[in-house]
């Protein structure tokens, strides 16, 4: 019997999600899904599946994998600041930009609900209904990260400042609900040790970062696949630091979702995440979420008055203690967008899941308690996402388009120039040359420069772009340039060197800031060998109706999907794929993986889009 409760379990888990592909379920998230069908298959329904030790085991490394995972889906170049632009052109923008930034709106919104979660704590007890002030608080503050990530891919939001708001709210919602959980379970457990101790799980934590933070520099040159070296390290983080956590009194959970940090912070490769993902949700996690369905017993649940009471009361709890962060919101963003990430951060699963299991072992909940508190999070997660997605519109700064200064005009840079202009660019050209200016003025936008001395021109702005082309014959100059660029900050610099001896000289300073760099007797070379070996090749670099494009592969939507099932693969033809530092010549079945430099044919009416669909961050 306790293996036919975990091969319906399995079943399930795969049936899943194929139903809701086949269903075309889009408003519901997995984990919700998979929590309803483990009720159906409890004893609230069915009463096909027993709990037993085996389950009770898988359900409790679900747990530690999924705050590991969720520990690793932080991003914490969300809490630093944004560099400020020096420029007195760039500082005139600057007032009619939104005033409050991303990290001060994130922050003033999760502020608020940590009080309004205090509050309803207090609430909730004056009612009656739940007595734990501190522990409805945690639950109330708690933000599912997984669930709004997946409504902000959706969006693709993840690099807009609208969702980065909203995604920072979410992850403060899940580390600030972490932290408190262990000071409450330090104080409340039987096993409870002094609190200093639990200092003694961050000085592992950091223990373990110094010690692999070189690890991913030389992991390419010894992995193998019967090693998967990536993965053991992971797995020995978890075990560690769940160890240790359990050693000073502390819950397991805290430890693994330390661990997701620490190799978070390790910087891995993206397949490395992608191989634990596949691990943690192809096994563990389902389990988890079916099985926390299967403990949930409704038919006990609606019995009882006081639980009926207790459900509507939660929910109201969970949307009263997040309303404030429309305030927070308003303040840069529109009013409907306001209401809709209010709506996506009042969703919360995953934490309320590890805390209802962490008050369970502790015996500060009860059965019924527990359940109401699940069910009303489970409500969140089915209103929150429908919410958000019938609300929110772009933003205006959203569609700002990609910034582009050339320095120089010539008969290279000016022609790129006004093809780029008609896309998805702001372009802008800077000279010192009268001559120049006056010849191609008419034809593209340029602003003529008294000088080319460093100072001026961070003062005049031209350095206030997403990328800065330094197209000047003169390489000297051009060296100069880069390094300026790159140090106030330009995150694309692109280069060119006609004299080869700076070019082999510099090369290597150049490459370490991350300057791309070109060259045109390399460039010519390159063209007459083509026309040479693939005259083919060449007529459709040359074409008018069709030519050759790049572009890196920045959009999370498409990772992981099979070249014959991108929705626009009858538009273009994938001819390589450079990943790893090499060139692979795809097939239909080849998967996409994040960061691939893609290089494709296509007509150049199509190019444009295709490129701006695969190149989003998000």
């Amino acid at each position: 019997m306790n293996q036919l409760s975990l091969v319906i379990i399995l079943l399930a888990a795969l049936i899943i999600p194929l139903a809701m592909a086949r269903l075309k379920v889009t408003f519901l998230p997995t984990a919700v899904v998979e929590i309803l069908v483990g009720i159906a298959l409890g004893p609230s329904l069915f009463n096909w599946i027993q709990t037993n030790a085996t389950l009770d085991l898988l359900q409790n490394v679900g747990v530690i994998v999924l705050l590991f995972l969720s520990g690793m889906e932080i991003d914490f170049s969300l809490f630093k600041r944004r560099p400020q632009r020096l420029s007195p052109l760039a500082e005139k923008d600057q007032k009619a930009a939104p005033k409050y930034s991303v990290l001060t709106i994130a922050t003033a919104g999760y502020g608020s609900i940590v009080v309004m979660a205090v509050v309803m704590g207090y609430l909730l007890k004056l009612t009656g209904l739940f007595s734990d002030v501190w522990l409805s608080s945690i639950l109330f503050m708690t933000i599912s990260l997984g669930i709004v990530i997946a409504a902000l891919k959706e969006q693709e939001l993840l690099s807009k400042p609208f969702g980065q708001a909203i995604l920072l709210i979410a992850a403060l919602g899940e580390v600030v609900p972490m932290v408190s959980l262990t000071f409450y379970a330090s104080a409340y457990s039987p096993n409870s040790k002094s609190l200093w101790l639990i200092l003694l799980i961050l000085v592992a934590a950091a223990g373990l970062f110094w010690r692999f933070k070189a690890f991913f520099k030389f992991f390419d040159r010894i992995n193998k696949s019967t090693t998967q070296l990536d993965v053991r390290l992971s797995f020995f983080m978890i075990v560690t630091l769940v160890t240790v956590a359990e050693s000073v009194g502390a819950e397991g959970i805290l430890g693994a979702f330390l661990a997701g940090i620490v190799i978070k912070l390790l910087e891995p490769h993206e397949e490395t995440k992608v191989r634990l993902d596949s691990i943690g949700y192809g096994f563990f996690i389902p389990i988890f979420f079916i099985m926390s369905g299967v403990n949930l017993n409704l038919k006990q649940l609606v019995s009882n008055p006081h639980t009926l009471i207790l459900i509507p009361v939660i929910f109201v709890g969970y949307l009263l203690s997040k309303s404030l962060v429309y305030v927070a919101l308003k303040r840069r963003f529109k009013t409907m967008n306001a209401v809709a990430g209010t709506a996506m951060s009042a969703t919360t699963i995953t934490v309320v899941l590890a805390v209802l299991q962490v008050a369970s072992h502790l015996h500060q909940i009860t059965t019924q308690q527990s359940g109401a508190f699940l069910l009303a999070a489970i409500i969140t997660c089915v209103l929150g996402p429908l919410t958000f997605n019938k609300l929110y519109s772009a933003e205006a700064e959203d569609l700002k388009k990609t910034t582009v200064h050339f320095i120089g005009t010539n008969l290279t840079t000016v022609p790129v120039a006004q093809q780029l202009a008609k896309g998805w660019y702001d372009v802008t050209m800077y000279t010192n040359n009268q001559h120049n200016y006056r010849a191609f003025n008419s034809e593209v936008t340029i602003s003529l420069l008294d000088n080319m001395e460093p100072g001026f021109m961070v003062n005049q702005g031209v350095f206030d772009a997403d990328i800065v082309v330094l197209g000047q014959v003169n390489s000297k100059k051009n060296y100069e340039l880069a390094k300026i660029a790159k140090r106030y900050g330009v995150k694309r610099v692109i280069v060119r060197f006609e004299d080869r001896n700076i070019l082999d000289e510099k090369q290597d300073e150049l490459d370490r800031l991350g300057v791309e760099l070109y060259n045109t007797p390399d460039v010519n070379i390159s063209m007459l060998r083509a026309l040479i070996e693939a005259p083919s090749t060449m007529r459709l670099m040359t074409s008018t109706e069709a030519s050759v494009y790049e572009v890196a592969l920045r959009n999370r939507r498409y990772a992981d999907i099979q070249v014959r099932n991108i929705p626009f693969i009858d538009k273009i033809t994938i001819t390589q794929i450079y990943r790893d530092k090499r060139f692979i010549r795809p097939t239909g079945g080849t998967p996409l993986k994040l960061n691939d430099r893609i290089i494709f044919t296509s007509s150049k009416q199509e190019a444009p889009q295709v490129r701006r669909e695969l190149g989003k961050l998000n």
